[in-house]
């Protein structure tokens, strides 16, 4: 019986294997500290993005695209594994902030995970044991060495290791333990695209693939792309006086995109985009592969003397749990479902991809891993909604960008956000007020009362560490 069900599982697999071909390719571009309103597309004209345009306008543009939290280790896991930050004890950028760099600080520091869990099934793992290839570069920033791509699903892996901001800048000779310059002033944005397009170009063409293209760009440092940047130096004389900013808690908000070495880093990503979609159409895989457009968190808008981009009309950003910190630019283009030009304003959620792209490669679901996660399938085919659904983000931790600790919850229109140090929340009604400009907590109580006390009911359902306060202080 043993002897006849291995035959039998080794012949499923076979048919597996033998029909991978029919399977769609999938490339997911990942931006590191894009901005919602950083592309054209949803409404940026500072930065140009004639590339990322034309995805969107050959796909489906969501306008409610929300990032698992408001920093990019957290979202990463998410995205890999279908699970909410929570769930994986990843809720801050790895290693995080340390509470003791805040002053008066009132909560201790909150210790999670500084890697994703080896025992967590990545999409990557899921698809090669479908009879994926996986391809892997760029920022990983979700563990050290033995605990990269390679050990997480991915077959290939350029230039991911332990580190968020590319090590020795953007230029070459640059610092990167898994990516060797081959010339001195090489620009890293262009070598992984170079790399990607390589891989498309000699993959084993019996299987579909998975290509994973996730930028440093435009994470700091500030370098700009010098074959963009003077058009951008250029540009930016229409502006008058200096970049309005606006008081954000402890820091301020860059009011203005304006920022000439900024918007060059932009239009590298939009180069490097345009080169990969040219080789997909080159290549005659355009009409069998599903590509994918993504940010892991808001742009860096608010800090200690404002950040390098405006999320406007959205509040604040990288960092924080307005909008600006957590909604991003997202684009899903999967040929035969997404109809050319649509938009979705059905609010959706990182975690959705793992479900999402097992379903477009004709694979059977894993509920038990991507739990958090929803398949955007039907969207895509514009359907509407069948549920609501809340969302929540838990983010315990102290910033760079003046974020102290807080949580919160968005159900249907409605958004409240907790601020743990000032023992209080905020109410915001997105659908009348997207800019969370008129907080509404004490006009509307039970609604704030209500959102609260479903936030505080799913923390504990999660098991979600919360801050606790420091003994000084208390004795205070």
């Amino acid at each position: 019986m043993r002897n006849a069900l291995l035959t039998l599982c080794l012949a499923v697999t076979g048919a597996v294997y033998a029909d991978a071909a029919q399977h769609p390719n999938f490339v997911f571009f990942l931006v590191d500290d894009l901005g919602w309103a950083d592309v054209g597309c949803n409404g940026s004209t500072f930065y140009e993005t004639p590339n990322i345009d034309k995805l969107a306008s050959s796909g489906m543009r969501f306008t409610n695209g929300y990032a698992a939290c408001p920093v990019c280790s957290p979202t990463r896991a998410s995205i890999m594994t279908g699970r909410h930050p929570v769930r994986v004890d990843i809720t801050d950028w790895i290693p995080g902030m340390n509470a003791e760099r805040v002053k008066n600080h009132r909560f201790q520091q909150i210790n999670d995970r500084d890697d994703l869990a080896p025992e967590e099934t990545t999409i990557a793992e899921s698809l090669r044991d479908d009879g994926y290839s996986t391809f892997f570069a760029g920022k990983w920033h979700l563990g050290d060495q033995g605990n990269w791509p390679t050990e997480q699903g991915f077959d290939i892996n350029i230039g991911g290791h332990d580190r968020g901001s590319p090590p020795g800048g953007y230029y070459s000779p640059w610092n990167n333990p898994v990516l060797e310059a081959k010339q001195d002033g090489e620009y890293l944005t262009e070598r992984l695209t170079d790399e990607s397009i390589h891989f498309l170009e000699t993959r084993d063409k019996a299987k579909p693939f998975f290509l994973y293209l996730a930028y440093y760009n435009v994470h700091t440092p500030i370098q700009p792309y010098k074959k963009r940047v003077d058009h951008y130096q250029e540009k930016a004389k229409q502006f008058e006086g200096e970049t309005p900013v606006q008081k954000e808690g402890g820091g301020k908000s860059r009011m203005r995109q304006d920022n000439p070495q900024y918007a060059s880093m932009v239009a590298a990503v939009d180069d490097s985009v345009g080169a990969i979609l040219a080789a997909l159409d080159r290549l005659n895989l355009t009409d069998n592969t599903v590509v994918i457009f993504f940010s892991d968190n808001g742009g860096l808008c608010t800090v200690g003397g404002a950040g390098p981009t405006s999320n406007l009309p959205l509040r604040s950003g990288k960092g924080w749990l307005y909008e600006g910190g957590v909604r991003e630019p997202m684009i899903i283009r999967a040929p035969g479902v997404t109809k050319a030009g649509s938009v979705c304003d059905t609010p959706v959620v990182s975690m959705d991809f793992f479900p999402t792209i097992r379903s477009l490669a004709g694979l059977p679901a894993q509920p038990k891993l991507h739990l958090d996660g929803q398949n955007l399938v039907p969207l895509l085919e514009g359907k509407a909604p069948t549920e609501d659904r809340a969302f929540y983000w838990h983010y315990p931790h102290y910033h760079g960008s003046k974020w102290t600790p807080g949580a919160s919850i968005r159900d249907g229109d409605w958004k409240l956000i907790e601020f743990y140090e000032e023992d209080r929340a905020e109410l915001y009604n997105l659908q009348q007020d997207p800019g969370e400009l008129q907080d509404l907590s004490q006009s509307n109580p039970d609604k704030a009362a209500e959102l609260r006390q479903k936030l505080q009911v799913w923390q504990t359902k999660m098991n979600a560490k919360m801050p606790q306060e420091v003994a000084e202080r208390k004795k205070g």
